[in-house]
């Protein structure tokens, strides 16, 4: 018991001090967003700032329509494509997982194929704006790149196969049931956990993307968060240059370290909300649908 006790304490430990870790980097973040820029830039980042400013977001604020905006189009972005994403993935990975279909190797093997090879970015841009005529819409946002993962096809298929008993199908068939049946009322609902991990991977992967604004929106209406947070950067940035190139005196102090450290508080706002919700399902979802099955 005793050693049970000190093994114990041990894992505590260093669970207390790997929670340490990851809260530190999180809480500089925010004490930058409210330091002065001048003392950023002479002192460095500090968790304890001399000088507090508010300028960042006062700069902030002045842009609130559109970084509404912005935040808009990433929620409906975000949400459209996680729910699109999880009903084509599960499905993908429904008859992957069922011993009686003759093809689920083939299958297998195609979806597999793409972890290893693409066509190239050059290639996919050709493809998306010359051939599906994307550009410049919402459907940008959503269709390349992260709409269907192998990673997330072979997850589902795993946890199917480990975790919903053949016998339950059978008894399923035998019962009347059609494929529709089994996969709605028996398949999702029993999935649940691994159902939660790929949302949260895919919501993740869609509220972080930049990549697919870069490339294919160029009206500046439809960026999301990421695309509108790196024009304002690069917005200041430009300032800056021009001024120092041009030998004009800027008057007011532009805080482009802090307003990266308050554009990135902002940014991960939402997922601090939304991850306490799911997170009890990731570690289940992850463990038991990585299985080989």
């Amino acid at each position: 018991m005793t050693e049970q006790k000190r093994a114990v304490r041990v894992s505590t430990a260093i669970t207390l001090v790997l929670v340490i870790a990851t809260l530190i980097p999180i809480l500089l973040l925010v004490l930058a967003s409210f330091t002065d820029e001048k003392e950023i830039l002479s002192s460095g980042y500090t968790l304890f700032p001399k000088n507090w400013s508010l300028d960042s977001y006062v700069y902030m604020i002045r842009q609130g329509g559109t970084i509404f905006r912005a935040y808009g189009i990433s929620i409906l972005v975000t949400v459209i494509s996680t729910v699109a994403s999880v009903f084509i993935t599960t499905m993908l990975a429904y008859p992957m997982s069922r011993k009686s279909f003759k093809y689920r190797n083939i299958l297998a093997f195609f979806v597999f194929f793409t972890m290893l090879f693409n066509g190239g970015v050059v290639a996919s841009y050709i493809m998306w704006t010359r051939f599906f005529h994307i550009k410049d819409t919402l459907l940008a946002l959503i269709l390349p790149n992260y709409l269907v993962t192998a990673f997330n096809v072979i997850l589902v298929r795993n946890y199917y196969q480990n975790n919903i008993p053949e016998s339950l199908i059978e008894s399923a068939q035998l019962d009347g049931a059609g494929e529709g049946t089994i996969f709605f009322k028996i398949m999702l609902p029993l999935a649940v956990p691994t159902v939660a991990t790929i949302s949260l991977f895919t919501g993740l992967t869609y509220w972080n993307d930049w990549i697919n604004g870069l490339y294919f929106i160029n009206d500046t209406s439809l960026f999301g968060i990421q695309n509108f947070l790196i024009r304002i950067m690069n917005n200041i940035q430009a300032l800056k240059s021009t001024a120092a190139t041009s030998g004009v005196a800027i008057t007011v102090e532009l805080p482009s370290s802090s307003v990266r450290m308050a554009l990135a508080v902002i940014g991960m706002l939402p997922i601090l909300v939304i991850f306490p919700f799911v997170q009890k399902y990731l570690i289940r979802g992850v463990v038991v649908g990585a299985v080989k099955g």
